[in-house]
Parts: structure tokens; sequence; C-alpha cells
């Protein structure tokens, strides 16, 4: 049990010609088609039809769906890897900690501690797509960005990919956690690399980028 994530890449021009109160439904349909949904395993993941990559299927070709390497569809090693940075980026070098900062705040981890950011001046993306979150401790999106957004996203990856290895002897020393579900620098640096290839595809493509706690 837990929360889940499905990582869609979407055509944000097919979204936005879906009537405002269909397009949740229609995401969630796009990603596990009713066969798939009664075939998904007890820790959400999908049962032996991808276990990673892309899944695109002909009758929705504007989207496509990630699946990360060994997370059965849980946000926890999200999470973990998001916990994991908080131990390690102080002891990370300057543009590796600034790219990655950039990155993984525009994904899935909330930000350094020190941000100095006013709260009414982020942008909001889904504003005109989706209604705003009534309830934000159960959120109908966990992620959400525009493709206006993601070729910046794009851009701090492709500054941080060449220096991620270096992160691997501060890594060891600061964040390894063996029996947690990013437990080292292997675990982390393939995550982060999944959603290297996630926002590549989409900034390639011009689509946004939706995450659906399923």
């Amino acid at each position: 049990m837990g929360l889940d994530i499905t990582v869609l890449v979407v055509d944000w021009d097919h979204l936005g010609r879906t009537p405002a109160a269909e397009r949740l439904g229609m995401l969630e349909d796009a990603a596990y088609p009713d066969d798939d949904l009664d075939n998904r395993d007890d820790d959400g993941g999908a049962d032996a039809r991808v276990e990673h990559g892309w899944v695109r299927r002909p009758d929705t070709p504007w989207c496509a769906l990630y699946e990360f390497f060994r997370t059965l569809g849980s946000f926890k090693p999200h999470f973990w890897a998001g916990q994991a940075w908080e131990d390690v980026r102080a002891f990370a070098e300057p543009d590796l900690r600034g790219a990655l900062d950039a990155f993984l705040a525009g994904l899935f981890w909330p930000g350094p501690d020190d941000a100095d950011t006013d709260p009414s001046t982020e942008e909001e993306p889904a504003v005109g797509l989706f209604p705003a979150e009534p309830d934000p401790w159960h959120p109908r999106l966990l992620v959400v960005r525009a493709p206006e957004q993601v070729p910046d996203l794009a851009r701090a990856w492709a500054l941080a990919a060449p220096l991620l290895e270096g992160l691997r002897a501060p890594y060891a020393v600061h964040a390894d956690r063996p029996g947690r579900w990013i437990a080292d620098f292997e675990e982390f640096a393939m995550l982060v690399r999944d959603w290297g290839e996630v926002v590549t595809e989409a900034s390639r493509s011009g689509r946004g980028l939706i995450g659906l706690p399923i």
C-alpha cells in the first residue's frame, strides 16, 4: 500500500481540447486501461507488461507512459531519492548541485530548506487545464509541468548528467542507506537518469509531464 506515481508525457493541445471535467479520467484510462488496472500487482506495478522504459499504445498516440526501473509504480523511491539528495547535496560540486537542484525541484523534490521563494510568485502550470487541488494531502496530480517549462528541466539535466558520477564518493559517505528503497548511489543514479530520459523525451517532442497518484 501507499502512494503510487504514474508518469506520462502528454500532448498539451490534445489535453486542452478535452472538456476539463474529463481530463483526469482520460489520463487515467490512457495510462492503465481496464485490463491493465485489473492486472496491477499489490505494490502498484504493472503486471509483466513493461518492466522498464516507455509504454506507447497506438490508440493513445497523444501520450506515453514511462515505467521506472524496479520501482513497481511506487512513489517511495522518488521520495527517498529526494531525501538522499538532501543528505548529500552540500557535498556535491557546485555546478552539479545547482543543476540537480533545478532538475529535481521541478519534479519530485520540494527544494532546499534554505530556498528563498515567495509562494505567491510561483508558476501554476495547471491553471486552465485542471481545477485547484481540493485537498493538498491527497493530490490528484503529483507532477504537472507544461511544455514551456520542460526545456528548462532538460537543460538542467544536460548540465547534471555528465557530472553525476562525481557524486559517487560523497554519496557513499553521506547518503548510503542499506535497506531503504534508494539504498546506494547506483539506485539513486538510475532513478535520476530515468527522469532524465522522461524530461529529454518531453522536451524533444514539445509535450508536457504529468504524474498521477496511481
